[in-house]
């Protein structure tokens, strides 16, 4: 998956989901546990949601680079497509 391919609004729409916030509330920078209180089963879930609705694959190593949306999408840009 490369930048260019990863749906931005999907994967906001699955964090804010999640963390159960309000979109505007959820910036490229803000950090999902200091700002928004989610704790690590949310960052498990998110790297859950993501690899199901995005079918891709996320090694588990990178679980504690998903502090916020832009460090999903730089994860997101380097990540596998799931094999049918």
């Amino acid at each position: 998956m490369t930048a260019n391919t990863v749906d931005v609004t999907a994967v906001r729409a699955i964090i804010v989901d999640i963390l159960e916030l309000e979109d505007d509330e959820l910036t490229a920078t803000s950090l999902f546990i200091e700002d928004h209180g989610a704790d690590s089963l949310g960052a498990i879930e998110i790297l859950s949601r993501i690899e199901k609705e995005l079918g891709v694959v996320i090694p588990q190593d990178d679980l504690a680079k998903l502090v916020n949306l832009e460090a999903v999408l730089g994860v997101l840009a380097t990540a596998e497509r799931r094999r049918p």
